[in-house]
């Protein structure tokens, strides 16, 4: 059965107060989620986070300290140093497990990502598994930077030397660009020929159906239909906010998801069951 993952990239101090009307809504469905948090956000806001996260429901993962780019990148600029890359991952890491004692942080988003993720990044690479992460989610794009993001499903990083530590990649639109939140580039542009028409708009969505119809169900539909583990989208907290500060884009969302008989979970479930090949 496919499993669909609720994930979202806290990353701004807008974030709290659209966690939590997600929140409200996970509870009201019995839905997990996954919450990649960057360190220096749940920092600013430590009690509040934990009062509102601290449920079995809830996966806490990191989303690095502080947002630095890990690697370059076109859109975003220039990769951190050595010595900054390392903070960003083991300080992001020490932050959740700190903030929420008792619960080990196994998994990262980094920063932006890339459509090949960390492949070819030995020294990231290398730090990631030194710090003890389980698995990272750094593939959210499509072919050269486009969007939407293809279906591609997990892997790890032996061809790297790194068999253990696991890749989750994200699918469909970055939300906040689909609305026009978020930043926008050239490189946007989806990549021809079009491997998902079905999720292509011709101009920014304007509203919560609009997003289910141009993202959400083509994914989840193509996922159940191809029979493959898992769709999981980048959301973020203060866009989804911002555009639909009533949720009713995760309400449509989780209620789609129960009538096509998509589970949902978190990354960590998911890790935990799926074996690593």
């Amino acid at each position: 059965m496919t499993a669909f993952i609720a994930a979202y990239d806290t990353e701004a101090p807008g974030c709290l107060a659209a966690c939590r009307k997600i929140v409200e809504v996970h509870r009201r469905y019995k839905a997990p989620a996954t919450f990649f948090i960057v360190g220096k956000t749940l920092e600013a806001s430590a009690d509040e986070y934990r009062r509102l996260l601290d449920d079995p429901l809830f996966e806490i993962a990191s989303h690095t300290y502080s947002h630095k780019l890990l690697r370059d990148h076109p859109l975003g600029g220039p990769g951190a140093s050595p010595a900054e890359m390392r903070e960003e991952i083991v300080r992001g890491k020490e932050v959740v497990e700190r903030i929420f004692p008792g619960r080990r942080c196994l998994g990262m988003r980094t920063p932006y990502g890339f459509p090949d993720g960390l492949r070819g990044a030995p020294d990231i690479l290398r730090t990631l598994h030194e710090s003890d992460h389980e698995y990272v989610s750094s593939v959210v794009w499509g072919p050269r930077f486009s969007m939407p993001a293809p279906l591609t499903q997990a892997s790890t990083y032996a061809g790297d030397g790194f068999p253990g530590l696991r890749e989750f990649p994200g699918h469909g639109w970055h939300e906040n660009v689909l609305k026009g939140t978020g930043p926008s580039h050239p490189n946007l542009l989806l990549f021809f020929p079009l491997q998902f028409p079905e999720a292509t708009p011709t101009d920014f969505i304007k509203t919560p159906e609009e997003e289910v119809r141009f993202n959400n169900k083509p994914f989840m539909d193509r996922a159940v239909r191809e029979k493959l583990p898992y769709v999981s989208f980048i959301w973020h907290p203060w866009s989804l906010m911002k555009f639909d500060p009533a949720m009713e884009m995760l309400e449509r969302t989780f209620r789609y998801a129960a009538e096509i008989g998509v589970r949902t979970m978190t990354f960590e479930q998911l890790h935990r069951e799926m074996p690593i090949k």
